[in-house]
């Protein structure tokens, strides 16, 4: 015996209803709410324009998630639904139903169409009658009509047809519509086509921003200006950026920058990968800095001796949850300075990674003491350094209290390699037992990665799977034999 699904006659009434578009049309003012989203989907992967339009004009929510049901882009339907918002925008006042103020075209809203159309989702009586929430982080502007959200990825030299039709449609509707993104990546695009995309958009949306690709730091002081004016950002991502040949220039680029960081005063997260422009001005940068971070990368540059001083003493990092130097050499610098860094976060780092920071035996002895309080910490990697058998047990002694760490990667101990840094993998294999014996003497179950790359001694890029050395009460490796 069969259990009749209710859901499933909501689909079979609204393919009934879209064989006629004019009935559809005349009923949309008595529709049950419920009936609307299963009704809208059919309409929009049948293609019946004149119907999307006209619920569109009825939609009874304050969000139309309609970017999770276009895969592939229609411009016919699409602008399907901006006809219908133009009906809206011509109007004096809404009609009774309609409630639409957010056209969300990002890849968002799954869980919507899925609540409405029917799927094995179980949800509450009390939940299928509330309309989408709306947007909490919606900036304070002179109020739009409606407000249209899209992820923006500028990754051609020129504009896919959809973007650059939707921009043009927002262009010739100014004041009613508001052109939102919260998430702006930039691939590959002229600084020129950045500009006119960006000139449209409501920039105090944007909360991330991603630059993941390789610019002339003259190019980066160009764009710094509209960084500038993204207020809301938390979160900002700058890869490998080219310096100028001309030192004067450069420092003008670089106090353009920095300076922007002034009016970021939501900034959360802060990654910059190879930012080499900052050797010896980094405090220029962190001057500026407005809140306190939760997370902070800036890997493969080189520092300055009073670059690490700065880190260590600026009062915006003492809320780290995560803190990434990797590939920032260490090896010259005061041991001290990195043991102030990481007393000031002793009591919220989450995650913190030292990867090909040069590191030795007396860089890390010092910073044992702080690191034994990170009581927080969940990852620890120090891959790529060079490190004894006997500094790693102390690290292993050190670290045995933190009971939130997990995740532990660590070098192949020096002993591994020859003198001519040749790696010897039957060493590691004895290595490995004195480390467990080590963990044994502990008393706490615990999993270490051992990786053996890349070579401390010659900087040579040969990869070795890492290997796990686990203590556990009842289980030893199969490598380990008393």
């Amino acid at each position: 015996m069969s259990v009749w699904n209710p859901l499933r006659l909501l689909d079979l009434a609204a393919i009934d209803l879209l064989r006629d578009e004019t009935s559809v049309i005349s009923i949309l003012e008595y529709l049950p709410t419920e009936l609307f989203p299963p009704l809208f989907i059919l309409a929009f992967y049948g293609r019946h324009s004149e119907a999307l339009k006209a619920m569109v004009q009825a939609w009874p929510f304050v969000r139309l998630p309609l970017g999770g049901l276009m895969q592939t882009p229609h411009q016919g339907t699409l602008r399907a639904v901006l006809d219908g918002v133009d009906v809206l925008i011509a109007q004096q006042g809404r009609p009774r139903r309609c409630k639409l103020q957010v056209l969300d075209l990002r890849n968002t809203g799954r869980y919507f169409w899925r609540m409405w159309s029917g799927s094995n989702y179980h949800v509450h009586s009390s939940s299928m009658m509330a309309p989408v929430a709306e947007d909490s982080s919606r900036t304070k502007q002179p109020l739009a009509l409606l407000e249209v959200f899209v992820e923006l990825h500028l990754k051609e030299s020129n504009l896919d047809e959809f973007l650059i039709y939707l921009i043009r449609w927002v262009e010739q509707r100014k004041g009613s519509i508001h052109l939102c993104c919260k998430k702006l990546r930039i691939i590959t695009m002229p600084t020129e086509n950045i500009k006119e995309v960006l000139s449209r958009v409501q920039l105090d949306c944007i909360q991330e921003v991603q630059v993941n690709c390789t610019w002339h730091l003259s190019t980066l002081a160009v764009f710094a200006p509209l960084l500038g004016q993204m207020s809301n950002v938390q979160r900002l991502l700058l890869s490998p950026i080219l310096v100028s040949a001309f030192e004067e220039l450069e420092q003008q680029h670089v106090v353009q920058i920095t300076s922007q960081f002034l009016r970021l005063h939501h900034l959360r997260d802060l990654h910059m990968e190879s930012p080499s422009f900052l050797e010896g001005c980094l405090d220029q940068m962190l001057s500026c800095l407005k809140t306190p971070l939760d997370n902070l990368s800036i890997t493969n540059c080189l520092f300055t001796e009073s670059d690490v001083t700065h880190l260590s003493q600026c009062p915006n990092i003492s809320q780290l949850k995560g803190l990434d130097l990797s590939g920032v050499t260490l090896t010259y610098f005061s041991p001290e300075l990195l043991q102030v860094l990481l007393e000031k976060v002793t009591a919220t780092l989450q995650e913190l990674d030292l990867d090909l920071c040069g590191i030795m035996d007396p860089q890390l002895e010092a910073i044992l003491p702080a690191l034994s309080h990170c009581s927080q910490l969940r990852t620890f990697s120090m891959c790529g350094n060079l490190l004894s058998m006997a500094i790693m047990e102390k690290l292993l002694r050190h670290t045995s209290g933190l009971l939130s760490l997990s995740q532990e990667l660590y070098p192949a101990p020096r002993e591994s390699y020859s003198p001519q840094g040749d790696f010897h993998p039957e060493r590691l294999l004895q290595l490995q037992a004195g480390l467990l014996k080590i963990l044994r003497d502990l008393g706490r179950p615990r999993t270490i990665w051992i990786s053996s790359s890349p070579c401390p001694y010659c900087g040579e890029n040969t990869f070795y799977h890492p290997e796990p050395v686990v203590y556990s009460y009842n289980t030893l490796p199969s490598w380990y034999s008393a």
